[in-house]
């Protein structure tokens, strides 16, 4: 607060919309009025264009009347302000500008309020909050917006404000905000892009959840089950700073890989991606929960044109936990008619007339260990009984619905499924014979040393990355190297592993935790630890 102490100073706070910003005039006006300073307070966002000239900026022609999807945006913030706010600072009190878009007025210093989007979408959900450029009368919030028109166009606000902001504040508890000065906030994101470090797992509830989360890993969470386990998703996820668990900052993720591209991604890849980190890892929790939907993902020239990502969403399912007689969908059966399965799911949709969608979808076996290759437009899903690591590629938001078997939401409603856009970009070819011999393969070991052994276990000419696997007996060590690409490393098996840099940075990783290794890190060394053997799968950019 030193800073404020001046004469007519002038301090922009910038953040998203659902930051909690009368925290943050409350906490200002108590500190700086104990010290007989005034402060008046202006909101960015009475400068933001109308709603009706923003949903007309942000609409999409394809998806215009589409209740789940928009087109991710491409405008930036300054396009959706009509005039920015710039007050005239008065002698003697501190005026602040607050909200989104606060950088663009003129300011003699800048902060940045941040809360992670998990928090901002559970308010959504509980139909509270308002998306950007909202006001009272106009409407509710809705996660159709939060996720492919708020979030993207924040984001790049972000990024191209970072270099000039002088204290990041953390607000995921809004009565307890943390804070890191420039300095501070540099000088630690400098290092932790040249070291193996962790992203900040989060679980996610849904109607079809499982509970393996909550009894196997302890998962703290207040809802009803674990579904959905977000251990490394780069729009959202966040990276803890601190030792002390009262006093640590969250940074989201992605702000890393934008102001650090060279060091997280290596050069080839953000050659080829730009400072979007590719690839996802999370889990799909069915244990004791239901199946989920049977649906596939957009393929290249739907997704790029109707949907707005330059890449494609393919997956792979890797199967940590099979109870018997579980299984996974995967591809058309041989003697499936597009036509049939059509008016099938149609019918589901518009009557509520249930079907054995496995007439249309094959069911293969889950194993253990098993990896299932999922390319875009491939139908897919998980049965009842499993825990799948998926790894994928990032874009995440587009699972388009064949058959939800009829299930309803927490309000009682019927979940929507997506039958024209899921079948537009279904993949005809992936059939029985084929999904055999490319989807589900077995291991191919590449190479090896003493009491460990490295095997490819996916990998698809269309598909840009690859997914391995280190078989590693206790106390054995593998020598690796990101050779300028970073690498993602998840334990599917045993107790854990080290992972210690060429610098001596070392980070222990547990069962079912998942480490990023920036391409900076150059060579590396993984240590099996335990009593028993350990399997770790690694993914990265080809």
């Amino acid at each position: 607060m030193a800073s404020l102490a001046g004469q007519g100073v002038l301090l922009a706070v910038d953040g998203p919309e659902l930051a909690p910003w009368d925290m943050l005039v409350a906490q200002l006006r108590r500190r700086l009025g104990g010290r007989d300073i005034e402060v008046d307070v202006f909101d960015a966002r009475d400068g933001m264009a109308s709603w009706a000239d923003v949903l007309a900026a942000t609409t999409s022609r394809e998806l215009a009347d589409d209740p789940d999807f928009e087109k991710l945006a491409t405008i930036s913030l300054d396009d959706l302000c009509a005039q920015p706010v710039e007050p005239e600072p008065r002698p003697g009190a501190v005026t602040v500008v607050l909200g989104p878009g606060a950088a663009l007025s003129e300011h003699d210093e800048l902060w940045y309020l941040d809360r992670p989007k998990r928090c901002a979408e559970a308010e959504v959900t509980a139909g509270v909050g308002r998306n950007l450029g909202q006001r009272d009368g106009d409407g509710l919030a809705t996660t159709r917006r939060l996720f492919y028109v708020d979030w993207p166009v924040l984001d790049r606000h972000r990024e191209a404000i970072a270099l000039g902001v002088a204290l990041w504040i953390d607000a995921r508890d809004p009565d307890r905000p943390c804070a890191l000065d420039a300095s501070t906030l540099t000088a630690t994101a400098q290092a932790l892009v040249r070291r193996p470090f962790r992203t900040c797992p989060t679980f996610n509830s849904t109607p079809w959840g499982g509970h393996w989360g909550q009894r196997r890993l302890h998962a703290s969470i207040d809802q009803p089950n674990t579904a959905l386990g977000y251990e490394l998703v780069a729009p959202e996820s966040g990276v803890l700073i601190g030792d002390r668990p009262d006093q640590t900052v969250e940074l989201p993720f992605q702000l890393l890989v934008s102001l650090y591209p060279r060091e997280v991604l290596g050069e080839q890849v953000q050659d080829r991606f730009g400072t979007s980190f590719p690839i996802r890892f999370d889990y799909l929790d069915t244990v004791g929960g239901g199946n989920l939907s049977v649906h596939c993902h957009p393929r290249a020239a739907q997704m790029r044109d109707v949907f707005g990502w330059p890449y494609s969403q393919h997956e792979t399912y890797y199967v940590m936990v099979a109870e018997p007689g579980s299984h996974i969908f995967l591809g058309l059966r041989n003697e499936t008619h597009i036509d049939a399965f059509h008016a099938d799911a149609a019918r589901a949709h518009e009557t509520g007339q249930a079907f054995d969608v496995s007439r249309h979808v094959r069911t293969h076996p889950a194993v253990e260990h098993q990896l299932y290759l999922v390319p875009a437009g491939t139908p897919h899903g998980s049965s009842a009984g499993n825990v799948v690591l998926e790894v994928s590629a990032t874009p995440y938001l587009y699972s388009l619905r064949f058959y939800d078997w009829l299930r309803h939401d927490s309000e009682g409603r019927q979940r929507p499924v997506h039958v024209d856009l899921a079948f537009s970009n279904l993949d005809p070819e992936r059939r029985d014979g084929n999904v055999a011999a490319d989807l589900v393969r077995a291991p191919r070991p590449v190479r090896s040393g003493p009491g460990w052994l490295e095997e490819v276990l996916g990998e698809l000419p269309e598909m840009f990355f690859d997914v391995r696997r280190l078989q590693m007996d206790p106390g054995s060590e593998v020598r690796e190297d990101t050779d300028g690409r970073f690498h993602i490393l998840n334990v599917v098996e045993g107790e854990g592993v080290s992972i210690v840099s060429g610098g001596g940075d070392e980070m222990t990783l547990a069962y079912a935790e998942t480490a990023v290794v920036p391409a900076a890190v150059g060579a590396y060394t993984v240590s099996a630890w335990g009593a028993s053997p350990a399997r770790v799968v690694k993914a990265f950019v080809r």
